[in-house]
């Protein structure tokens, strides 16, 4: 998900994006829809969030 559409994403939950990284603004979301703040703490690519709408992402930053 390209940046410009987490800030929306965060502005809807009343989060102000300010100067949190992408993995951290992206976390902030995840607590305030009540969900666990797990963005791209994946390891060896495994995760039982099957539903999740970060899941690409959070592979992909979770192998760096």
């Amino acid at each position: 998900m390209k940046l410009q559409e987490i800030h929306t994403l965060a502005q809807q939950h009343d989060i102000e994006p300010g100067s949190l990284s992408k993995a951290d603004l992206i976390r902030e979301i995840q607590q305030q829809e009540g969900n666990f703040d797990c963005f791209a703490s994946a390891r060896n690519q495994e995760c039982d969030q099957l539903d999740c709408k970060w899941r690409d992402d959070c592979f992909a930053l979770s192998r760096e």
